[in-house]
């Protein structure tokens, strides 16, 4: 069997930035032992399947280890991968997944996702996460993940993790963000997986449906820019609203091909 693959950039609008994502459309789903192996030997953060869903996409996403219950920066490629390379007439895309309904809209190629918002409460940080971390976070907050809140963007840079420690804790499916304010915008992140095979994501859309809520009540601004400082480094473009967030940034594509499967 043949499938066709896309390979997107998100959150950003140059080559080799942003965030890696692999694009599958297909026609039906498949085993998700199968999906799963497909998004090992793709050996990206995130890897979605999407098939036709009623009045939009039914959507899920995969890590090489697991399924995920929202990605962010999957869900941007696969609405670039529908919008431009499958030629999908509509400016809004719908997709149907485990997190409820997602909606994307298309501005002059800016895509703009609705999510929930996950407002994070104030949590008590376990052992092995503290002793991991160079730096002790000024307060420690959860939702899904775990949101570690530092006092400068340079702590944020320059953070230093003792994986080793920290393999040995279990957040599935979430994982640990570090944010603080930002020098030239709003707010700034770096996501970290304890166990995945990709130990720092990228960007990470998801964990701004938490991150969104929390600096919006700092801030008190409803709108803001965020920078997440991985290596790629990428841009997300931010709007509280109350129940649900928009998290809005550009995609760009890097490969399109085929996989074969059994």
């Amino acid at each position: 069997m043949n499938l066709p693959i896309y390979q997107i950039d998100a959150f950003t609008d140059r080559l080799f930035g942003g965030n890696p994502a692999c694009v599958v459309p297909l026609e039906r789903w498949l085993p998700d032992d199968l999906l799963l192996k497909i998004a090992k030997e793709n050996a990206v953060a995130e890897t979605a399947f999407f098939v036709p869903d009623g009045d939009g996409f039914a959507l899920r996403w995969f890590t090489p280890e697991f399924e995920m219950d929202l990605c962010g920066h999957a869900t941007l490629a696969t609405a670039h991968a529908i919008k431009t390379i499958l030629n999908h007439p509509e400016e809004t895309i719908v997709f149907h997944s485990g997190s409820g309904k997602l909606e994307v809209t298309i501005l002059d190629g800016l895509y703009t996702m609705k999510f929930p918002s996950r407002p994070p409460s104030p949590a008590s940080l376990p052992e092995l996460i503290r002793q991991s971390l160079d730096r002790q976070p000024l307060r420690v907050l959860k939702a899904r993940d775990y949101v570690l809140v530092y006092e400068s963007e340079d702590h944020i840079r320059n953070i230093k993790i003792n994986r080793q420690l920290l393999d040995q804790i279990n957040l599935d499916p979430g994982g640990i963000v570090v944010t603080a304010k930002g020098d030239e915008c709003d707010f700034v992140s770096r996501f970290f997986t304890p166990q995945a095979s990709i130990f720092e994501d990228p960007v990470t859309g998801s964990a701004h449906c938490s991150l969104i809520p929390y600096w919006s009540g700092q801030s008190g601004k409803k709108e803001m820019v965020a920078l997440q400082l991985s290596d790629r480094m990428g841009k997300l473009y931010c709007t509280d609203n109350g129940d649900s967030v928009f998290i809005a940034g550009y995609a760009i594509t890097y490969s399109i091909g085929t996989l074969w499967t059994e």
